[in-house]
């Protein structure tokens, strides 16, 4: 077996007139605009757009879908634009494109103008998400990325929980007023973030060692393991509020209740998982992970009554965001000797949760429609799909301890 050999000194591996405090907050702000805003704001604006006439319900249902597709179109492209020209230049002008597209929604010209504009708000969100933490955490020290992680993504589920709270009360202003004020927002947040990313990128540890075949498997087992994750959190995305309103007959004011549950769940989620992360390690904290999101996404298929449906909310929205720099995390341990491959791992990672998110939102609303609305489907196969994730993981972790004992 090849020694690796690592060089004993780290002084070059970081930028060193780098502010971490000021680059975690780049990357929070990066997360709040590009995830929680640019994305997850459509959510509650929808039935507004259709109340207003500026679409009908089909034409805005594929808007959403085209911010989907340009998300999985950044997460692809993202690490390309930033080598054409640097990444600080990069996250730059996507938090820019970001605010520039909530400006031009405010103003129906007609529907493919806000077609392509909400495509180019899914590509920069995806774009930010392959750069941006793993950018600061680059220079942040191994020992504290769990928690730098968390508070990064933590700006996702600020994001999501001003989505169920800053936009009804912006929506009372009008919905192109609603439109300008997130505009307004985002370019607040990005100027925040202006200065705070790294003048250059960190130069890995340099490494003399191929991967062994074992953390290939375990790799490509994580991949699978984030993109059914991210099909089991589909139920709860898409069909919570609507299954609260309608599924339970509590109305649509008591869904939009559960739906700030769930935006409290994901802005606490990211800093808890990572916080445990640095006590137990990514592995097992994302195992632990698969079990508690899973019990969690079942819960409204079992009509267990209002205390376990608002934990179930809580919990899952957690982990929509938490999961995300558990996963990351586990990508840096698994190729700790390897670190120019961790950024390859990462967008590869990033672009398969997209596509599975993508294909399960088209799958279960097919499902949803043909069974005629039987939402308990849909929550037992979001669980299914994340039992499936934790399975994953225990047959690799398995199979990597018997390739290192052989």
């Amino acid at each position: 077996m090849e020694k690796v050999q690592v060089l004993a000194s780290h002084t070059g591996a970081y930028d060193q007139s780098h502010n971490t405090k000021w680059g975690i907050a780049a990357g929070f702000s990066a997360s709040l605009v590009g995830i929680g805003l640019a994305r997850f704001a459509y959510t509650p604006l929808l039935p507004a757009i259709i109340d207003a006439g500026w679409f009908d319900a089909s034409k805005a249902a594929y808007l959403g879908a085209a911010n989907l597709a340009g998300y999985l179109l950044g997460a692809l492209t993202g690490r390309v634009m930033a080598q054409k020209s640097s990444t600080a230049f990069t996250l730059r002008a996507m938090m820019l494109l970001a605010s520039v597209a909530f400006f031009a929604c405010a103003f129906p010209v007609s529907y493919l103008w806000f077609f392509v504009w909400r495509l180019l708000s899914g590509i920069s969100g995806g774009a930010l998400m392959v750069l941006a933490a793993p950018t600061v955490l680059a220079n942040v020290s191994p020992s504290k990325r769990g928690l730098s992680g968390g508070i990064i993504f933590m700006g996702g589920g600020v994001g999501i929980a001003a989505s169920g709270t800053l936009v009804p009360l912006l929506l009372q202003q009008g919905l192109k007023q609603t439109w300008l004020g997130l505009g307004v927002i985002s370019l607040v947040f990005t100027a925040i973030a202006w200065k705070g990313w790294p003048k250059q990128d960190a130069a890995p540890v340099h490494a003399v060692q191929h991967p062994r075949q074992s953390k290939n498997r375990t790799l490509k087992a994580l991949y699978a393991e984030y993109a059914l994750n991210a099909a089991g959190w589909v139920p709860h995305m898409i069909f919570l509020v609507a299954f609260i309103a309608h599924g339970l007959g509590q109305g649509l004011e008591v869904g939009a209740q559960y739906w700030v549950l769930f935006g409290i769940g994901a802005t606490l989620g990211p800093l808890l998982a990572g916080v445990l992360a640095d006590r137990v390690g990514f592995g097992l904290a994302l195992r632990l992970s698969f079990i508690l999101e899973g019990v969690c996404v079942c819960i409204p298929a079992l009509g267990l009554g209002t205390p376990w449906l608002m934990a179930s909310s809580v919990v899952v929205g957690a982990f929509v965001t938490g999961t995300v720099p558990l996963v990351l995390g586990r990508v840096q341990e698994l190729l700790v000797h390897h670190p120019a491959q961790q950024n390859a791992a990462w967008r590869t990672a990033t672009v398969g949760f997209a596509l599975f998110q993508a294909v399960a939102a088209y799958g279960f609303s097919y499902l949803f429609s043909y069974s005629g609305g039987n939402y308990a489907l849909l929550f037992l196969l979001g669980t299914g799909a994340i039992a499936l994730a934790f399975l994953i993981d225990i047959v690799a972790s398995r199979s990597a301890e018997i390739t290192r004992a052989a």
